[in-house]
């Protein structure tokens, strides 16, 4: 903050803090303010509110304990979310070693506006291209069935279709994070392990990883809260038997008209993701301090 004063002076920086503290309160501190005010009162009709019925309880909260489908669809969500983050990382993290430690100046640039260019495209959009390869009659089930590999179509609507597109869509998020971590390891380390006789596995996980684990950790909190968080792609790419914990959110909201118990299930998901992160980061033994970098 010193050096912010020092740079801008005290007037611009109160400015800049104030801006910053006033989306902080507005966006983020009221929004959840009001979602655990919610999501610890009864749904009540408007004449209700605020009547003898309208206390505070741990009711909706304890609702989602007490049905067996809804925590087995919670459960699944943060599984597959870790499943969705651990395989974005097994994706992510060759390009990101070949593009900082072997990558030309220009294969770089090319790389990095190849992966990029998609993400001009809203999320919806490219979910619904997701929708249109994996289809029925579409052009997967099209080519394998040329190739021979397939004697009808298939229907990849579901688990395997969700994850396809949640790891296309979160791939920036592993990537990038990753690749500024690697790319600060000097290649003269990697030289020096591999003249000892190293081999790449064992220069990986003993030189390569260890340096990049505040980026790898970074890409696994952004990949798993985003999927975790995720409404998109289950809904458009799911089948019944592959709910995801936010589309049961999403109908407590719109269709069930119940926000009290909505909001409920949104903070149990929150505090959960928020959890399972903080333990991640404390196994990997990264502080929030270098997330943040």
């Amino acid at each position: 903050m010193r050096d912010l004063y020092g740079r801008f002076g005290p007037w611009l920086a109160t400015v800049f803090l104030s801006l910053v503290f006033i989306w902080l309160a507005g966006m983020v501190l009221a929004p959840n303010l009001m979602m655990i005010d919610y999501a610890l009162r009864p749904n009540l009709p408007p004449a209700a509110i605020g009547g003898p019925d309208d206390s505070y309880s741990l009711d909706n909260i304890l609702y989602l304990a007490g049905e067996p489908t809804h925590r087995a669809i919670f459960l699944k969500t943060i599984w597959a979310s870790a499943l969705v983050a651990l395989v974005t990382f097994l994706v992510c993290y060759p390009v990101a070693y070949w593009m900082a430690q072997h990558a030309t100046t220009g294969q770089l640039s090319l790389a990095l506006l190849l992966i990029i260019i998609p993400f001009f495209i809203n999320e919806v959009l490219r979910t619904l291209a997701w929708f249109i390869i994996l289809a029925y009659r579409g052009p997967l089930n099209a080519v394998l069935t040329n190739l021979g590999l397939i004697d009808a179509p298939i229907r990849w609507q579901g688990d395997g279709g969700v994850l396809a597109a949640m790891v296309y869509a979160y791939i920036l998020f592993m990537l990038l994070p990753i690749y500024n971590a690697i790319e600060s390891l000097e290649k003269a380390q990697i030289e020096a392990a591999r003249d000892l006789g190293a081999s790449s596995w064992r220069i990986h996980t003993r030189v390569v990883i260890p340096h990049a684990k505040a980026g790898i950790a970074t890409g696994f909190v952004f990949t798993f809260m985003l999927a975790a968080g995720s409404y998109v792609a289950p809904a458009l790419l799911g089948s019944p038997g592959s709910r995801w914990f936010t589309e049961i959110i999403y109908n407590w909201f719109f269709e069930g008209g119940d926000w009290n118990r909505g909001a409920a299930y949104a903070l149990v998901l929150l505090v959960l993701c928020l959890a399972v992160v903080l333990i991640t980061l404390r196994i990997a033994r990264v502080n929030l301090a270098d997330v943040a970098k």
